[in-house]
């Protein structure tokens, strides 16, 4: 099971935050800068998996992360989780950022995080993964675009 999803850039700045298990805020604030110094003082050329931190849960979870120009993805998971099918659901999720957002930067998830959030809806809720199918979820989100447009028509006609 997914425990929580960060992205951060390179300065340890949090782009997106989602825990799936309760933790206090202060004790995520700490998950978060714990999190980053063990990704960020890696190579680029060694492996995208690692134990868990002490606060996250030890040598139980793992951190796997994939880092994309000035953002760390990071999943942290439990031991039931595959590292490689978790490595492709990262990949599947920065490949629907990008075509949703042409380009994806950290711009968009700052300010389009509504968007973002809805996204990462689509493929993981509850800690579980829903949807691993681009093309659907694309599909999805392109649903929810046209239901806003319409929305906002609806408002405007009055």
């Amino acid at each position: 099971m997914i425990k929580a999803i960060l992205i951060f850039n390179n300065h340890g700045k949090p782009r997106l935050i989602r825990f799936y298990q309760y933790f206090a805020e202060d004790m995520q604030q700490q998950i978060i800068r714990e999190t980053f110094h063990l990704v960020s003082k890696r190579d680029d050329n060694v492996c995208n998996f690692l134990e868990g931190g002490s606060l996250i849960g030890g040598s139980d979870y793992k951190l796997i992360y994939r880092h994309y120009a000035t953002l760390y993805f990071v999943f942290c998971v439990d031991s039931s989780e595959s590292e490689l099918g978790i490595l492709d659901l990262i990949q599947v999720f920065v490949e629907t950022l990008d075509k949703c957002f042409e380009n994806v930067c950290e711009l968009d998830l700052i300010f389009h995080m509504d968007k973002v959030h809805y996204i990462l809806q689509e493929v993981v809720m509850g800690g579980m993964v829903l949807e691993t199918n681009m093309n659907e979820i694309v599909a999805q989100v392109e649903v929810q675009n046209r239901m806003e447009k319409s929305e906002v028509s609806l408002f405007l006609d009055r």
